[in-house]
């Protein structure tokens, strides 16, 4: 006798297929009415395979269940713990660095995590990455990323454009190293917009660099956080330069990057000024990380009305979708992403992975939010990586050891949430971001819903994300 429990698992529908995620290999399968019938015997508790399979179409079922991990025996042994399949023995090569070419900027947002409310540590005096500190990154990257042949260098701040005169020679000078080498470097870059000239915008299209634009929407959602230090707000500034930017560069889609607080909730808006009336190609919205009573903070009805607002986004997402068309709702795309690459994830992000931040000075922190904080970085570029740091980072922040996380059916796509969220909200980056749990399942849940919705109705679109690269 052989005695059979059903693995973790989400189990969700399309419109007439359903389907479940599996947990932690993040494998979707679809159930056929054997299989649907064997893992509703197994809600209740283990069964003996030979009750639940009494018929060789059952049979068969319950096999293809055991072959992809959805049916396992009920022999005292534990599933496969996600170590086992992700922890890294040492510290990965790196695949991407994000310089932060000045901590300065010409703006005075409340939320900014450099000098706003919520900074990790206290500032540093104004400063410009000198462009031999840039090459010395560079010469890191080239060093510290072998045998990736594609490697990323993302261009921050601070207000990135600040240090302009650094930017465009260390881009060209990470071309000669990465032919040099062999390797091939991709480059974006993100900025407020305030500074975009007919000469930047000219060298970010010729050079095919990525650019996020950091803007809240229509004039009264973005003059209400974003404003120089006397107040005054931007929009009026950048809105003609985008569309510039916009109508230049073509060579690659740019992104608008939202920060939501309690007084911008109101996504579909924002989306479609974005999109319909700017022209951006892709929209993310990413709520603000901040301590708990501040009045831009979002509180817990403030994220219902974000999951409802995503939801609406999601529901058009899927409906142009349906009719072979993209909609730019780029935290859905990511998650669809995802989820179409099967992604497993031990560690929240790619921090301290493939990926780290570099500081003005040259210290390597944990990624753009921690570098020059101080017991957050991990060597300088003058002198290479503190291996040992890295090592110990990756040991505390792995998943398997976030016990909150153990029987939460989304770890493998979460793995407990933004560092620097829980180092803002708790003073321990190595803490599950807890207050988003609900939410994030909720989310996770939607995007399953979307993706099931868009297999059976239009399975050919999902081959778009079948390079992605997920985070």
């Amino acid at each position: 006798m052989t005695v059979v429990h059903a693995a973790e698992m989400h189990r969700f529908r399309a419109k007439t297929q359903e389907l479940a995620f599996l947990v932690p290999s993040s494998l979707i399968v679809e159930l056929d009415p054997e299989a649907r019938a064997i893992l509703d015997a197994l809600e209740r508790g283990p069964r003996l395979a030979e009750e639940i399979a009494q018929t060789p179409e059952a049979l068969q079922a319950l096999r293809e269940l055991a072959r992809v991990g959805a049916v396992a025996r009920e022999d005292g042994v534990l599933p496969t713990p996600l170590s086992a399949l992700a922890r890294p023995v040492e510290p990965p090569p790196l695949s991407t660095l994000v310089l932060n070419v000045t901590n300065s900027c010409n703006l005075s947002c409340r939320y900014c995590y450099e000098y706003g409310e919520d900074r990790v540590a206290p500032s540093e005096a104004p400063a410009l990455m000198s462009e031999e500190t840039a090459r010395q990154a560079v010469d890191l990257l080239v060093s510290q990323s072998a045998p990736r042949a594609r490697l990323q260098i993302t261009f921050f701040g601070g207000e990135t454009l600040m240090n302009w005169k650094v930017v465009r020679p260390t881009v060209e000078y990470a071309r000669r190293r990465a032919l040099d080498s062999g390797r091939f470097i991709d480059f974006s870059l993100t900025t407020n917009a305030t500074l975009l000239t007919d000469e930047v915008i000219q060298f970010l299209s010729e050079n095919r660099i990525g650019i996020t634009v950091s803007i809240d929407g229509p004039r009264q959602a973005t003059d209400a956080m974003r404003v120089y230090s006397d107040g005054r707000g931007i929009y009026d500034v950048i809105a003609p330069r985008i569309k510039k930017l916009l109508a230049v560069e073509r060579s690659r889609p740019i992104g608008a990057r939202v920060t939501v607080t309690s007084r911008t909730l109101d996504l579909r808006s924002i989306f479609s000024h974005l999109v319909g009336e700017i022209g951006f190609d892709e929209v993310g919205f990413a709520p603000v990380t901040t301590a708990q009573g501040r009045d831009y903070a979002i509180d817990a009805n403030g994220y219902d009305r974000l999951l409802e607002e995503f939801r609406h986004l999601t529901d058009d997402f899927v409906a142009a979708a349906l009719e072979d068309r993209y909609v730019g709702f780029s935290n859905l795309s990511d998650l669809l992403g995802e989820i179409h690459q099967g992604v497993t994830k031990a560690y929240p992000c790619g921090a301290g992975l493939g990926l780290l931040g570099v500081a003005p000075g040259g210290d390597v922190g944990l990624c753009h939010r921690f570098a020059g904080s101080g017991d957050h970085d991990f060597g300088h570029v003058a002198t290479g990586l503190d291996v040992e740091k890295r090592r110990a980072h990756l040991e505390r922040g792995h998943v398997d050891k976030r016990t909150d996380c153990r029987t939460c059916w989304v770890r493998s796509l979460c793995a407990g949430g933004c560092y620097h969220e829980a180092q803002v909200r708790f003073g321990d980056r190595f803490k599950a971001n807890l207050h988003m749990c609900e939410w994030i399942r909720a989310w996770t849940a939607l995007g399953l819903d979307a993706y099931g919705a868009i297999l059976e109705g239009n399975p050919g679109f999902l081959e778009r994300f079948d390079e992605r690269k997920a985070g």
